[in-house]
Parts: C-alpha cells; sequence; structure tokens
C-alpha cells in the first residue's frame, strides 16, 4: 500500500491505530466518509469477535464502535483517507479509485 501512494506521488500519513488509537469520533468520521455501517468494518475472522459474540445482531452501532475502539484486531486494515472519502486497501483496486 505504501507503495502505491509513493508511486501515486501522493503524500500520505501512515497511522497504526495501535500505538495510535483511533477515537470514535475520528472512526465514525471515517465510517460516514466509507458510507458504511460499523459492522462492515469489522473484521469476523478475528479470536476476539467469536469471544465477544458479534456474529449476533445484538449490538447496536454505539456498541459496535466502541467495542472497535478497546480493541482494534476487530477493525479492517488498512483505512485510507483522502479528503472526503475513505476505503479499506484491500482490495488495492479501492485505493486507486480513491486516487
Amino acid at each position: 500500500m505504501d507503495r502505491l501512494l509513493r508511486e501515486s506521488g501522493i503524500s500520505f500519513e501512515k497511522v497504526n491505530y495501535y500505538t495510535a488509537p483511533l477515537t470514535k469520533k475520528k472512526l465514525r468520521e471515517l465510517l460516514a466518509k466509507m458510507g458504511l455501517p460499523a459492522r462492515a468494518l469489522v473484521r469476523a475472522s478475528e479470536p476476539i469477535y467469536r469471544e465477544l459474540g458479534l456474529g449476533k445482531d445484538e449490538f447496536s452501532e454505539d456498541e459496535i464502535i466502541s467495542l472497535m475502539i478497546e480493541h482494534p484486531d476487530l477493525i479492517q486494515r488498512p483505512i485510507v483517507e483522502r479528503g472526503s472519502r475513505a476505503v479499506v486497501g484491500r482490495p488495492t483496486e479501492n485505493v486507486e479509485d480513491l486516487l
């Protein structure tokens, strides 16, 4: 992903949300820019997903966002943000469309 962005001549800032955690406000902003509900950004393959029982539809949007902040493994990555839009960086075609 870094290479694609560098080759496109776009300056970027890489944020590791394990060392610089997202805030609820920022996560909501990214979701809005992607036009997605929180559940669409959850990584269902993570063990914590099963441990928390996130497969059930019992969780509100706010609860899912809170759990994603508390457990960053749940967040799909990478997320690429540019201006008023953002995309999940896999597949890379998503990012190409953003550029």
